[in-house]
């Protein structure tokens, strides 16, 4: 008996070529023993959610995300909340598509995605909750917030990337800290800052060594916490960000991991940001729910360091020993 598998596509997403590989991407899954069918979203409010929970519920082995970003995140919300969910599937259709850049999934090719979820190798995603809501890459408050905002969707779709950086740059001298109380695992974070965010992948916004040490499955985030917002120093944290990763030892900078965090506004209003959409305001609490959804990946593209799962005690002990070392070099380099 055949498995069953529902492609949910977002027909406006990136260059709105899905529709033309669809046969294809349907042969495909079919020689890999899915029963597939295929659900265009509407313009109706949380269509592809709505569907990804019917699919749940309905008892399918597979779904799969054919979109950008906004389409993958809504998918795990209609999947999320369920004791028995779904295997997950992603084919890229958006603009900067971070968590397939992640998964290492290819983003320009829909068949070459569909290829991946055929050849059957899965890892045990973390998600975050936070409070109703579910997110699979990043949350945050402050500038990020904003520039997300700022950009509207049909640049994003016109111009991709570039559209968030024209738009960063523009908001880059207009920048201000505002006062956060952050509560995590290993402590407070009382003051002022420019943005936090917490990450569950490496991949934010394009950028690939934000999180240099990202585990995909280990319960944590990774929380960082840009304290400044002098227009020189920012610019000279994204050098570091892109000179190997320096920027997680700089004293302008909070980076830890957590498994949960409570964020408190102190003085005014703070959006929170949840896979680059308005997610409410603060009070918030963030949690990490581990090895949640079974997502199929490109595993042999991964480093071994950034998946827990499949590791031998020894082999989590090297990892380790590596990311120490690592580290122990940027605090030399930094002189720290």
């Amino acid at each position: 008996m055949k498995k069953r598998c529902r492609i949910i596509y977002n027909p406006t997403s990136g260059r709105e070529a899905m529709k033309n590989d669809l046969v294809d991407i349907l042969n495909i899954l079919e020689k890999a023993g899915y029963e597939t069918s295929a659900f265009q979203t509407t313009p109706e409010f949380e269509s592809a959610q709505n569907e990804a929970a019917r699919v749940a519920r309905d008892g399918f082995e597979l779904v799969i995300a054919a979109g950008g970003d906004g389409t993958i995140n809504e998918v795990v919300n209609g999947i999320a909340p369920f004791k028995k969910r779904p295997k997950m599937g992603i084919i890229p259709a958006g603009t900067t598509n971070d968590y397939a850049r992640a998964l290492k999934i290819p983003r320009e090719d829909p068949l070459a995605a569909a290829k991946v979820i055929a050849k059957g190798k899965t890892i045990s995603m973390d998600i975050g909750q936070a409070g109703e809501k579910y997110f699979v890459n990043i949350a945050g408050g402050g500038l990020l917030t904003e520039l997300t905002y700022g950009v509207p969707s049909q640049f994003k779709s016109l111009f991709g990337y570039l559209a968030y950086l024209v738009k960063g740059a523009e908001m880059l001298p207009r920048i201000k800290p505002i006062k956060m109380h952050l509560e995590y695992d290993q402590g407070i974070f009382d003051g002022k800052a420019s943005m936090f965010f917490l990450a569950l992948t490496n991949s934010i916004g394009g950028f690939e060594q934000i999180v240099p040490d990202a585990s995909l499955d280990d319960g944590k985030f990774t929380l960082i916490v840009v304290k400044t917002s002098n227009l020189v120093e920012i610019l000279q944290l994204m050098t570091m960000v892109l000179n190997g990763g320096r920027h997680i030892n700089d004293p302008r900078i909070l980076y830890v991991k957590t498994a949960k965090l409570v964020a408190k506004p102190v003085d005014e209003k703070m959006m929170i940001n949840i896979d680059g959409e308005y997610g409410g305001d603060a009070p918030m609490t963030f949690k990490n729910l581990k090895q949640h959804i079974e997502m199929f990946a490109n595993t042999e593209k991964i480093p071994l360091t950034a998946i827990t799962s499949s590791k031998t005690p020894e082999e989590k002990d090297a990892s380790e020993h590596f990311v120490k070392g690592v580290k122990h070099l940027a605090d030399k380099e930094l002189g720290h």
